[in-house]
């Protein structure tokens, strides 16, 4: 009897999700372990293999469109066998809908022109050349497409070292116009090409990503009375730690590593800020897990650093470095980024010096993290020049007082401006 195969809830916050890739095609035996589709979620693209045995009948969801947790993504039974009423019966609930200027098939960009007398000349759109594919259109993954347009390279010319020659990130990374036939058009190409006398722009549809983000934290913002605790922290005492500890440690430690460790431990004192708003209740945490905002080409991923407390520097940035490089390849579980207490973001390396952060759902607090800047600070009565770092705190006022914040943030600073009693 044919059995229906939906769409998987691959993460916490998936409400939908986009076929990136068949594995398979209609006619296709398909065992039980076979990888039948790649799933792109709000977090990463995960591959997802088929939990029966059977001819793939039907294909519910074109490649790159979107379907419903639970919609059909397939069916599967015996060949030639009529489906027509087992799909009538379980028809699919539609996605919600989404308002767009002209529909587009994500992730190909639609250009408009609107003419502006004296007009120069017309403006060509991208044109994607076909390198083969019997359907015409290029063989190339959705976000290899997206990379090469933003780069300016053109990829209808050489073969990928996917299957069948496809195109994937890899190769876009690797691109060499010295190797590649076509490729760059030109190095110093700017990405915004403008033409007197037309205005032009580009649109895209929204990624599964960024439509998430978008809802979590408006959500965060609009339903948290968010207050905000700003303070400078000495980190002259910190350099000195860390040029030692790099010295003799085979694992760099960075910055951020320190502060993940710092906050990890004022949290062990500060159990109020380690919590989270349930509506009718608060959940105090016992458990410290450290949520790290790292940006990614679609948006952003909060991976997380489990029992943070109880790892040394070295450990923890083993792991953020392992979790950054999986966000970065979308190679990310939900395991992990299930599960934080507390979250930072930290701009500091691209010389931010103080901002603030959206609170993390379902954390009471975030910690905005800002560069290391050389100032005039004054010590033991005279002005010398000292190293200083902004964090400001954001917090749900439903959980923590402005007085509970601000303990907080002098734990984390003496933690920081003594950094000896974190190898305690």
């Amino acid at each position: 009897m044919a059995e229906i195969v939906r769409m998987p809830k691959l993460s916490d916050t998936m409400s939908e999700g986009v076929v990136a890739q068949w594995h398979k095609k209609v006619g296709d035996k398909v065992k039980s372990g076979d990888l039948l589709a790649d799933i792109e979620t709000d977090k990463a693209t995960m591959e997802f293999e088929s939990f029966q045995d059977g001819i793939l009948l039907y294909i519910g969801v074109e490649k790159g469109k979107a379907a419903p947790v639970d919609g059909i993504l397939a069916v599967l039974g015996k060949e030639g066998e009529n489906i027509d009423e087992i799909l009538k019966a379980n028809a699919a609930p539609a996605a919600a809908p989404v308002v767009e200027s002209a529909p587009v098939k994500s992730p190909e960009l639609i250009q408009e022109v609107k003419k502006v007398e004296p007009i120069a000349a017309k403006l060509p759109s991208p044109q994607v050349i076909p390198n083969g594919n019997d359907d015409g259109r290029l063989k190339a993954s959705p976000l290899a497409k997206r990379i090469a347009y933003e780069k300016g390279i053109d990829i209808s010319n050489f073969s990928g070292s996917g299957d069948n020659g496809r195109v994937v990130k890899k190769d876009i990374a690797s691109f060499n116009p010295a190797i590649h036939l076509g490729g760059l058009a030109n190095a110093s190409t700017p990405k915004i090409a403008s033409v007197a006398g037309q205005e032009s722009y580009t649109e895209e549809n929204v990624s599964q990503m960024r439509k998430v983000i978008a809802k979590r934290l408006a959500e965060s913002k609009f339903s948290a009375p968010h207050f905000y605790l700003t303070l400078d922290i000495d980190m002259d005492e910190a350099m000195k730690a860390r040029t030692a500890l790099n010295e003799k440690s085979e694992v760099k430690i960075s910055f951020n590593d320190m502060v993940i460790k710092a906050v990890a431990m004022a949290l062990r004192n500060h159990p109020k800020i380690n919590a989270s708003w349930l509506g009718d209740k608060i959940r105090y945490n016992q458990h410290i897990h450290i949520g790290v905002a790292i940006a990614v080409e679609d948006g952003l991923l909060v991976p997380v650093v489990r029992f943070a407390d109880h790892k040394g520097l070295s450990n923890i940035s083993a792991e953020v470095k392992d979790l950054g490089k999986r966000a970065k390849d979308k190679k990310l579980q939900p395991a992990d980024w299930e599960g934080n207490t507390f979250t930072i973001s930290n701009l500091g390396m691209f010389g931010i010096e103080a901002f603030t952060a959206i609170i993390n759902p379902p954390d009471a607090c975030i910690l905005a993290v800002g560069g290391i800047k050389q100032v005039p600070v004054v010590k033991n009565g005279q002005v010398v020049p000292g190293n200083v770092m902004k964090v400001t705190l954001s917090c749900d006022h439903r959980v923590v007082d402005g007085a509970t914040g601000a303990a907080f943030l002098q734990n984390l600073k003496q933690n920081l401006e003594q950094p000896f009693m974190m190898l305690l």
